[in-house]
């Protein structure tokens, strides 16, 4: 059986509704109980009065005694028969006289409001009560219905209007703190619905500082991590299978690009001395896309590589001249600055880090494009020892959406593009224990790569 929050929260509030309700009603039926007793004794009181002291039989005096009580006299003898005065009128303080009356009552001690009787268009409680010893005279009290229930309302209004009213309200701001409380928690479920259908959005908190509001700053935080444990898990995938697919395509393709580059360093044995500089570009490019493939190889393995102390100088150098012919091709400014970390020594796989600057400075020079210029300079922090590559481009860089995904795979910004570049570059980096980072500089790009010098 399902428990809604609302009915949780009505339950008890119904219970003590029931409860208020109850009160009320005892009350005021209590307070009924006692108006009608104050009343029969004023009547009482009124008959005490009457018979143990001698008054005029006259309108008169009747009259007095209805301001006193409220109520209305007729006076009969003890046949029930209305007494009169000299002129013949009865003596009674009642627009009319009844036709029948009831009984008196002998015991006038246990005097009550008596039973209902229309006098004209009025209704009275009539009782009778004999007066003095011999009884010769009765006098007949009749109190008006409408005073009656006119005390009795008074008696009673207090109680039931509290009782309903404090009810009514508990109730309605009952009813509205659970729909308030029931759509906030809708709304949290339908949140927590799309998070496993993988909407990873933060829900938006309420204002109200409480615990559906922690609870909210849970599940998004829950998200967050969600979210990023998915791109964890999707990168991860996209390696594996880059690694799958590519492997063996990459491999046969650098077997054939070996074998052309053999082919070529035979030939340049055999030619004559004006020929050989295009040779050694050929060689020189066969190199590159040799490396190119080996990146694809090494994409997504993680095995321990050598380690041997690397002058960061000289593999910039050969990364540089690799580049060269490319760059005077496009006409493309490519320098290099060592001076300032010509000393700078890194321990590590020498071949791994001519990959780390080789997609690093390409991806400059395919940024800056035909007419634009890199500059690629080299420096030591002392302090941190610490070998800093500092790879900037005249590129327009990369777009607001890339930003913060540009060293992941297949990420690029260039229709052309694979996006891998950069992200063996920082698998690279952070296997030899150093960072790579990029940002904009008066209007120029450039990667900032740290690598821990060798001891």
């Amino acid at each position: 059986m399902r428990w809604g929050i609302r009915s949780q929260l009505l339950l008890p509030l119904l219970t003590l509704l029931l409860g208020v309700v109850g009160m009320a009603t005892w009350t005021a039926l209590a307070s009924a109980a006692r108006a009608r007793h104050q009343l029969e004794k004023q009547i009482h009181d009124v008959a005490l009065t009457v018979n143990a002291v001698t008054f005029p039989r006259n309108v008169q005096t009747l009259r007095l005694m209805k301001g006193l009580s409220g109520a209305e006299f007729l006076l009969c003898d003890a046949g029930r028969l209305p007494l009169t005065d000299d002129a013949g009128r009865p003596l009674t303080t009642l627009p009319a006289v009844p036709a029948s009356l009831p009984e008196p009552n002998d015991d006038w001690q246990a005097l009550h409001l008596g039973p209902r009787l229309n006098v004209g268009r009025a209704s009275y409680f009539c009782q009778g009560i004999p007066l003095g010893q011999e009884k010769l005279h009765i006098l007949y009290i009749f109190y008006p219905e409408t005073q009656w229930r006119e005390a009795l309302w008074g008696a009673i209004r207090p109680a039931l209007f509290f009782g309903v009213i404090v009810g009514m309200a508990a109730l309605v701001l009952t009813v509205l703190v659970a729909q308030r409380l029931g759509r906030r928690i809708q709304e949290m479920e339908r949140r927590t619905r799309l998070i496993a259908s993988g909407d990873f959005s933060p829900m938006p908190l309420p204002a109200r500082n409480d615990e559906l509001r922690d609870l909210g700053l849970s599940v998004n935080e829950m998200a967050q991590k969600l979210a990023q444990l998915q791109d964890a898990v999707t990168r991860t995938e996209r390696l594996r299978l880059l690694g799958q697919v590519s492997g063996g395509l990459a491999h046969q393709l650098r077997n054939g690009v070996t074998g052309a580059r053999l082919a070529v360093q035979l030939h340049l044995r055999e030619a004559k001395n004006g020929a050989t500089e295009t040779l050694e570009v050929a060689l020189r490019q066969l190199a590159l896309v040799e490396m190119h493939l080996k990146r694809f190889l090494d994409l997504g393995r993680h095995n321990d590589s050598r380690r041997e102390p690397c002058p960061l100088a000289m593999i910039l150098s050969e990364t540089v001249a690799l580049l060269q012919p490319q760059c005077q091709h496009a006409g493309i400014e490519l320098a290099l600055d060592t001076a300032a970390g010509g000393a700078a020594v890194v321990q590590g796989d020498a071949d791994q880090l001519r990959h780390l600057f080789l997609n690093v400075i390409q991806n400059g020079v395919e940024a800056a494009g035909p007419g634009g210029w890199v500059r690629v300079r080299l420096t030591v922090a002392d302090a941190a020892r610490r070998g800093i590559v500092e790879v900037e481009d005249s590129g327009p860089g990369p777009g607001a959406d890339l930003g913060e995904r540009l060293f992941e795979p297949f990420v690029t910004g260039r229709a052309e593009g694979v996006g891998l570049g950069l992200a063996v570059a920082r698998q690279v980096a952070e296997a030899h224990g150093g960072t790579i980072s990029w940002d904009r500089r008066t209007g120029h790009t450039c990667f900032r790569i740290e690598l821990p010098a060798a001891s």
